[in-house]
């Protein structure tokens, strides 16, 4: 839980500038770093997926408040 409190402390730190050129889009924190903006949650959780599997990162709609979801949730994987 400690690593997805670091990318909510670094999403935090950016979120000014990303809400003057981004609002409403989707960002993508991994390693405290801002890995992307997209147009939908879809895309941006394919592309985190895609480069990280399942995690963590953090995916944030710029501008909206924070959502909470249990633990148990965050790291869910389907295996098919």
């Amino acid at each position: 839980m400690a690593e997805i409190n670091t990318e909510i402390a670094a999403y935090e730190a950016m979120e000014d500038s990303l809400k003057r050129d981004h609002i409403g889009k989707w960002a993508v924190v991994h390693h405290s770093k801002l890995v992307g903006i997209f147009d939908s949650f879809e895309i941006a959780a394919a592309e985190a997926v895609r480069q990280f599997g399942a995690g963590p990162y953090l995916i944030r709609q710029i501008g909206a408040p924070p959502v909470s979801i249990p633990a148990s949730l965050m790291y869910h994987v389907e295996r098919g």
